[in-house]
This record gives structure tokens, sequence and C-alpha cells, in this order.
């Protein structure tokens, strides 16, 4: 699964620390989501959706699947 998550977090210059922080998760866990390391949970993937201001379909394609910004 491919995400936008580092991009969204560049755009609003917060480090991984920053976001874990804002979600209530490790920065070892927005790394490992950014890298395409680990899938989010449901919950989380809606608190990073709610953060963003975006739909769960913004934020997380499918391999394969192009980008639908």
């Amino acid at each position: 699964m491919r995400n936008t998550l580092r991009v969204l977090r560049a755009e609003n210059n917060w480090s991984q620390a920053d976001l874990a922080t804002r979600l209530g998760v490790s920065r070892q866990t927005v790394n490992a989501v950014e890298t395409g390391k680990y899938d989010p949970s449901l919950p989380l993937a809606f608190g990073i959706a709610k953060l963003f201001s975006r739909r769960i379909e913004e934020i997380f394609l499918p391999d394969g699947q192009a980008d639908a910004r």
C-alpha cells in the first residue's frame, strides 16, 4: 500500500515526532507507515485522515493505483 503521509507531513512542516504526538503513536510507527512497512489500523487511518482533513482513500492507495488527487 502506498501513501502520501510523508508529503502531507512535510506540507505542515511537522517532523515524524510532531505527527506521532498529534496521533498518539510512536515516531517509529509514523516512520513504518510512511515507508510502507506497516499498514495502519483502521482507527489510526481515520485519525490520520481527520488530522489532515482528507478522506482515507486520498492518503492511502493500494499498490498499482494512481494517486487520485
